[in-house]
């Protein structure tokens, strides 16, 4: 195998993120209407709760973190892709790619954090609803929010300490359309071991503690829903965390399959799939998500539009 010799780059390029020219065409208009859709319908959701003082409550203190959070991961991405299919002009500045990779990872991991708590909070309504008030008061709220977010911003300073001192090699191409950790390790030709270490070590400490917690909670939650003796009783109570539960499928399925996998089997075309369903997808279908199932959203959501709109 022909050594290959490294060196720095002040830019990279993104592949096509379809060889199809047409089906490209295809995929602007789709993503334009989705982009609109992620930030209407999130902004939407925290104009309504903003404007419901009866809303502002912890679960829905944490929904209107969520909806920012899906605003910023999406605006992250999507305009830049839009630009890329638009002029076909498929290169990033090196400190520009730093940045949206610094600011993706920042957002997976204050969601990460943000669903625990959210999963916290429906166990203490459900199994200790006596005692929400004193558990869940509006400064543990606040605490758990400030600490989601700042676990963001902290986690990812050591992947982009040690990413932007990396060589890459004769290609810096990358097969991706934005700049994520496995599509950069791919690409380099130093030593990833400490990376992708650091990698799984926050893998464990974070998404999967995280995981746990949120699992125990709903095992907890769902036994209670259960010892309750009537069909109508379990319903209701089920309703009020049977969204988050589906946002927590969509969040680690999808987040799963992009991260938890050794660079040696990334595979570019499945991880666009997967990127795609996270940074479009599942941003637009949370605001459906939260408000088809919540009369109290819904009734925000009507007042909300009967004086604006």
């Amino acid at each position: 195998m022909e050594l290959r010799e490294p060196f720095n780059t002040s830019e990279f390029s993104f592949e096509n993120l379809f060889d199809d020219q047409k089906l490209q065409y295809l995929i602007l208009f789709i993503l334009v209407i989705s982009y609109f859709v992620v930030v209407f319908g999130n902004l939407t959701i925290i104009a309504a709760i903003w404007m419901a003082p009866h809303l502002h409550t912890p679960m829905y203190i944490f929904l209107m973190n969520l909806s920012t959070i899906d605003i910023a991961s999406t605006s992250n991405i999507i305009p830049k892709l839009l630009y890329m299919l638009i002029t076909n002009d498929n290169t990033i500045s090196f400190w520009e790619c730093i940045a949206q990779l610094y600011l993706f990872v920042l957002l997976i991991c204050t969601e990460v954090v943000l669903l625990t708590a959210m999963a916290y909070d429906r166990y203490v309504a459900i199994c200790h609803p006596l005692n929400y008030i004193s558990k869940m008061s509006i400064r543990h709220c606040a605490g758990l929010s400030v600490t989601s977010w700042t676990v963001g911003v902290l986690n990812p300073i050591g992947h982009i300490a040690l990413i932007s001192k990396m060589y890459f090699c004769d290609s810096h191409k990358i097969s991706h359309f934005f700049c994520d950790v496995s599509p950069l390790l791919k690409i380099s030709c130093s030593d990833l071991s400490v990376v992708e270490m650091l990698n799984y070590i926050e893998g464990t400490l974070l998404a999967f503690t995280s995981f746990i917690f949120t699992l125990i909670s709903y095992i907890s939650i769902i036994s209670a829903i259960l010892n309750i003796k009537t069909s109508k009783g379990r319903s209701k109570a089920f309703s009020t965390c049977s969204s988050h539960l589906t946002c927590i499928i969509l969040f680690y399925g999808t987040i799963t399959s992009l991260h938890m996998q050794p660079t040696s089997s990334y595979s570019s075309k499945q991880n666009k799939w997967f990127a795609l369903v996270y940074t479009v997808l599942v941003p637009m279908l949370n605001p459906f998500i939260y408000s088809l199932k919540n009369k109290d959203v819904n009734k925000a959501l009507l007042k909300f539009q009967k004086k604006w709109i």
